[in-house]
């Protein structure tokens, strides 16, 4: 990771934005984080919320091949270049392709027809034997693959659960 002065930060991202809008294709990762590191082990005892401490941004940039920049930006010098980056970012987000809402409205439906065939039970009926014997064979296989599919989805939405609950 290669550490730029704030301009030529910014004309690298300006690059980078030029190059994946002529393509069409590409991604870039943009990082923020404080930088607290000064030069010693960090331990979280230092940390006192009522420090008057300030401390610099660090801002990475990379489209995962090539280009790798970052920059130190002083607490001074933050609302200059928060400007200057906000300007670029919105000048350059007009490539971006907007969401297939149709599509996503489509699997929704789908999901909700499924969940609906899951809750009405199958009705096997019919004789067991003779005109219509095939016909109930098949009402009970799918009765009993539906009553299948129920318990799986129990068990993941149990897996789920357990899962929040431990990430909370």
């Amino acid at each position: 990771m290669q550490l730029v002065d704030n301009a030529t930060f910014l004309k690298q991202l300006t690059a980078l934005f030029e190059l994946t809008k002529d393509s069409d294709k590409g991604t870039i990762w943009l990082t923020h984080k404080r930088l607290t590191h000064d030069g010693e082990d960090a331990t979280m005892d230092d940390a006192k919320p009522d420090s008057k401490k300030e401390y610099p941004c660090l801002i990475r940039l990379t489209d995962g091949k090539n280009a790798n920049f970052s920059t130190h930006v002083s607490p001074t010098d933050l609302q200059k270049f928060h400007t200057a980056y906000g300007s670029l970012l919105k000048a350059s987000f007009t490539t971006l392709r907007k969401r297939d809402k149709k599509r996503e409205k489509q699997r929704a439906e789908q999901l909700a027809k499924r969940k609906q065939r899951m809750a009405e039970p199958v009705v096997v009926d019919g004789p067991k034997r003779g005109n219509g014997r095939r016909k109930r064979q098949r009402k009970v296989k799918a009765a009993i693959r539906q009553a299948q599919a129920k318990e799986r989805a129990t068990k993941r939405e149990e897996e789920r659960a357990k899962a929040q609950i431990s990430v909370s």
